[in-house]
This record gives C-alpha cells, structure tokens and sequence, in this order.
C-alpha cells in the first residue's frame, strides 16, 4: 500500500526515535531517570526521541502546530494542522526492561485525526493507518477480530495507579465484564492496545484518564481496521475526555452496554 508523504515521514521518525529507544533499551539499568509523580515516570531515551521525531516532523513540515508529551503544545502557522506525539508510550516497561512499549504519532487535519503510526520497536511491529486507505501492519493490512460472542472475547485495559481517581469506577468495570468475558489484560501501553485492537489480538479496549497523545494514532487504526470508538459514556469525545472504548464492529454494543452496566 502507498502513503502519502505526511505518512512516510511519520514512518520515518518513529523509525529513527526506535532506534535510539531500543538501544536505550539495552542499557536500562543505567538509564538516568527523573520522577514525574506517583508512577509516572521520564527518562532520558524518552526526552531524546521526542527530540529526534520533532526534528523530524517540523523540520520537514515547520508550518504545522505541535502537541507532544514532554515538550508540551506549540502553535504553528498552520492553524488547521498539528503533530500529536508520544515518543514513548510505556514508559514504566521501558524502564523495568519489558519490552512492550511503542512510539506513537497522529497527525490531526481539521480536528480529526487523518494518520497514525505506532511503532513496536522491540518487536519491529510498525501500525499504520490513513484515513481511506485502511490499518496495516507492515506489508499486512489489518482487520479488528471477527469474534461476535463476549465470552469468546479477551479485552484490554489500563489500571489505575497513583492519584488517579477513577479506581473505583474501573473496579466496578471489571466486576461487571470479567464474569462475561474470556479475559482481561493489562499491558500497560494503551497505543499498542489499540493497535491490537486493530490487529484483531484484542476484542475491544477501554480506559479513562488518557491524554490525547496516548490514543490519537490507535484511535485511527481502529477505525481504519474496521472496529468502533467511542467515549464510555455518552457524548464523550475520546480525544477531549481521555475516555475511550474501542472494539470490534460486533461485540461494540454488547460491550458497550455491559460496561456501563445497561
């Protein structure tokens, strides 16, 4: 499948800030690392890729705006256009030596998201996805698990750690979906569970307290794999609210229902 140009060069700059994460990666245990909060942590490889993909991303495309999680929001001459960049998504497996992480960037055209790429360094599983043009997975397109039965569907998630206050709002979640369903996950990279999502290796995802840059890319490769996104709740625009529910076209409302205990 052809990209377009704003694609490839997505595809590039997730490439080279994957290469200065995974040989980061190896050195783990001498990472200089700085807390950010309960749980929550930066690293140095972190800020270096987010460094890589903005020189990148700007250098070829200046006029665009920027919102990046360590550099934070920058306005570009081009109001209708912005990169939305997580260099590293799964921090905290990155420094504990998992090797489930990933590079996420979006391109947002208009207020919508129009291109995606997360990149599974580790694993040197590059998703991609256009608006129009469908969800791949290196050469292979993609398509969200045909699966139409919740207790045949395993599901993803993100528990809640810290200061989060949505723990007993998850609890009740998964009180409600476990005894329904074949199983629960938590990998801990909400840019690759969408990207799973899309791959078919998961049913569905949901989760709360995100920030933009965590599922801008999934967002659109779900969608482009064929599956629904939606808030949890009613009227929630996943990008504004950070709440977001993702699944097959099959099991969306059963899934959708059961979670909000209807």
């Amino acid at each position: 499948m052809a990209a377009s140009a704003n694609l490839n060069l997505m595809i590039k700059a997730a490439r080279k800030a994957g290469r200065s994460l995974v040989k980061d990666f190896r050195e783990v245990e001498n990472l200089q690392v700085s807390s950010k909060g309960p749980g929550d942590f930066v690293s140095r490889a972190d800020r270096e890729a987010e460094r890589i993909i903005k020189e990148e991303l700007l250098g070829a495309r200046p006029t665009y705006g920027w919102l990046g999680e360590e550099t934070g929001e920058q306005d570009g001459a081009d109001p209708t256009r912005r990169w939305i960049v997580d260099p590293l998504d799964g921090t905290t497996n990155f420094l504990h030596g998992m090797p489930h992480w990933a590079v996420s960037i979006a391109l947002e055209h208009k207020g919508e998201i129009v291109s995606g790429v997360v990149f599974d360094a580790a694993k040197d599983e590059l998703f991609w996805a256009e608006k129009g043009a469908g969800a791949w997975m290196n050469d292979r397109r993609l398509r969200v698990s045909g699966r139409r039965h919740l207790h045949e569907a395993v599901f993803a998630t993100g528990i809640p750690f810290g200061a989060k206050s949505t723990l007993p709002a998850m609890m009740q979640d998964l009180a409600r979906l476990m005894p329904a369903c074949a199983g629960v996950r938590r990998w801990g990279a909400a840019a690759l569970d969408l990207a799973w999502v899309a791959a078919g290796r998961f049913d569905g995802f949901w989760e709360r307290e995100l920030h933009t840059w965590d599922i801008a890319a999934g967002l659109i490769l779900v969608k482009e794999a064929g599956g629904f996104v939606s808030g949890i709740r009613d009227g929630q625009d996943p990008l504004e609210s950070g709440s977001i529910l993702a699944c097959n076209d099959a099991l969306f409302s059963t899934f959708q229902k059961t979670l909000r205990g209807e």
